[in-house]
């Protein structure tokens, strides 16, 4: 066996934003479409700050294809930041290959020189009349760029960890949200394609 096959894939993802934007919901049903959706294996640890709402709060996903022996996370490979705090609190643990994504309206990722991903989640939740469901378009966007759960999974946790009667409200905003991160991926090929060409 090679020693490409031993490695075990493992991937560890850091969602932050504050109290009451859904922040810990969004870290479940990763974990949950990694489990029983791709069948593999996930951990998940929540923190809050010293209050519950408006209070920094984060949402710690280990996910990979063997066990998981410690739960907590040093230095993520994505982080997903909805509140400039937890931007500032976190960045400093993402590895240097690591995907950063934002909330576009809510941080400001000054003081940093690497590439990120960045979505009004916020402002596209209010246009859909509900501001409460940016993080499920968070959740979307951040599926179809780094791919580590299938949509499928995604999509299916999602609709059975949301409140009964919100399902078709929140697969239009996890949509939205997907669809947009598939907007993007093309945008940048088709930028690298154009440079390539020059």
């Amino acid at each position: 066996m090679t020693e490409e096959k031993e490695k075990i894939e493992k991937q560890e993802i850091t969602i932050t934003g504050f109290g009451g934007q859904g922040i810990v919901l969004a870290g479940r049903i990763l974990g949950k479409a990694a489990v029983i959706g791709d069948h593999r294996e996930s951990t998940f640890i929540q923190s809050y700050g010293p209050e519950a709402r408006g209070g920094a709060c984060s949402a710690q996903v280990i996910i990979s294809d063997g066990s998981i022996y410690y739960p907590y996370i040093r230095h993520p490979d994505i982080l997903a930041c909805m509140s400039q705090a937890g931007f500032d609190k976190f960045i400093g643990q993402l590895k240097d290959d690591g995907i950063l994504l934002i909330d576009q309206d809510l941080v400001k990722p000054s003081g940093i020189e690497r590439d990120f991903f960045s979505i009004p989640s916020t402002k596209m939740a209010e246009e859909l009349g509900r501001t409460m469901m940016a993080n499920i378009i968070m959740l979307g966007f951040l599926t179809a760029i780094t791919k580590i759960v299938s949509m499928d999974a995604a999509r299916n946790a999602m609709v059975e960890s949301v409140p009964k009667g919100t399902e078709e409200m929140n697969t239009n905003a996890f949509n939205k949200g997907a669809d947009y991160g598939l907007a993007v991926l093309k945008g940048r090929e088709k930028k690298a394609a154009g440079k390539k060409g020059a």
